[in-house]
């Protein structure tokens, strides 16, 4: 499976991969998507990107470790929730704040937060199961 035209092809697969994970994830909170399905995606994207260039090309293309990325969207999630607790409403409330760019108006939620770190905690999680799955030798942890 790992031709040269796969090879040169996969990333423009990537990055359009990658592209769509970002818009299903900012769309989540308003329609169908969100921070699990966007996380699939991208995650997806890294494996496609593993098969073509090795389990390491792609480790270096992250520049981080995919566990790392998963633990900042832990945090992020959990701190979406706590933000509500200053406003004395309860966890997970949610909390809008419409910020005024020129003529638009673009809001951003905790809800959107939360899908951010829940991309995160999911995009690390499977991309780090897939880059070992990937690896050479098969031990890969």
């Amino acid at each position: 499976m790992n031709t040269i035209i796969f090879r040169t092809i996969a990333p423009l697969i990537v990055a359009i991969m990658l592209v769509f994970s970002a818009y299903v994830c900012l769309r989540g909170h308003n329609e169908p998507g969100g921070g699990f399905i966007g996380g699939l995606i991208a995650a997806s994207a890294i494996a496609v990107l593993g098969m073509a260039s090795g389990a390491q090309a792609a480790r270096r293309a992250l520049r981080l470790d995919p566990m790392a990325i998963a633990g900042f969207g832990v945090v992020i999630a959990g701190m979406s929730g706590l933000l509500s607790l200053f406003t004395g409403s309860p966890f997970m409330t949610s909390i809008w704040l419409h910020l005024e760019l020129g003529e638009t108006t673009v809001p951003i939620s905790t809800p959107m937060v939360f899908d951010i770190g829940v991309y995160l905690v999911v995009f690390g999680t499977i991309a780090t199961i897939a880059l070992a799955l990937e690896s050479d030798g098969g031990d890969g942890l």
